[in-house]
């Protein structure tokens, strides 16, 4: 079961044969005779590539609950009962990770020295037990999945431009403005659906969708903010991670009657049972540093 883990987690045999410290023909006989043991195959094999079958994935879901429990009971047996130790693979949307993580994980990586953390940003959740993460923190609302979902934040949606911008094209006043053609928009793209958001503007239960126009269509918070700030555009942005643009007049918050949508911040992890130490850790971690924030 931990040659199992292992190769999902490495993502190869081979991989696996070197965190393992054994060669890559014992790990695939290891996986061979096990699978005849079962009665079925675990993986589907390509010279290029291995991936869980529909089968393994069933099996890999129900094994990761007690190789965790096997390695805590291993830790209270050394009398390591209080020492939060093993590898965390956190996967993360790229901006929290680089707004919120970046700045404060050295802390979290003092507290728990025995801890190694691998810290994987990407704008998809993927298939967070497949790919052997042990938990995800994504922005938006959770889809229907077997994953559980923690609520960590909410932040408000903020239309802005800069300066520059509205001294050349003139400040919208309402948000039936940007419908006339006058105004360019910034897209972002959902990363669940692929398509550019739709903007709403939200005034406690009335809500609108205008119909926005604009050639540019991103995925990365940062280059956002960055082609605005340029005056390259209006954006819906997220308050967090804004703030300090919004006091020092680099940006200007357009509409501040329709500023009552909200955009939230969820960690996934794959069961609420059985959760590993290390896993409640940096969920208390993460939770300490999201507290107040909107």
């Amino acid at each position: 079961m931990g040659i199992v883990a292992t190769i999902v987690a490495t993502g190869s045999f081979v991989r696996a044969a070197d965190v393992l410290d054994i060669t890559p023909s014992g790990v695939s006989r290891a996986i061979s005779r096990f699978e005849k043991h079962l009665g079925i195959r675990l993986f589907d094999r390509t010279t290029r590539s291995i991936t869980l079958t529909d089968e393994g994935r069933r099996f890999y879901e129900q094994i990761v609950p007690a190789l965790d429990i096997i390695e805590e009971a291993a830790n209270q047996a050394a009398g390591a009962t209080n020492i939060i130790r093993g590898r965390l693979r956190v996967n993360s949307d790229p901006f929290f990770s680089r707004l919120i993580l970046a700045p404060n994980l050295g802390f979290f990586l003092e507290r728990y020295p025995s801890l190694e953390v691998s810290i994987i940003t990407r704008d998809q959740l993927g298939d967070l037990v497949a790919e052997g993460f042990d938990l995800a923190v994504r922005f938006g609302e959770p889809h229907s999945s077997s994953l559980i979902g923690r609520k960590l934040l909410e932040t408000r949606i903020l239309t802005v431009a800069s300066p520059s911008y509205i001294a050349r094209y003139g400040k919208p006043l309402q948000p039936a403005d940007l419908e006339n053609g006058h105004h360019t928009c910034i897209h972002f793209r959902d990363p669940t659906t692929g398509r550019p958001f739709v903007w709403e503007f939200h005034k406690k239960r009335t809500r609108l969708l205008p119909k926005v126009t604009g050639r540019v269509t991103l995925n990365d918070v940062a280059t956002m903010h960055g082609l605005c700030l340029a005056g390259h555009g209006i954006a819906q942005v997220m308050n967090l991670g804004v703030e300090d643009l919004l006091a020092n007049g680099s940006l200007i918050e357009l509409f501040p009657d329709w500023n009552d949508e909200y955009f939230p911040l969820y960690a996934f992890y794959p069961s609420r049972n059985f959760q590993p130490a290390k896993v409640q850790a940096f969920l208390d971690f993460v939770l300490s540093l999201t507290t107040n924030k909107k």
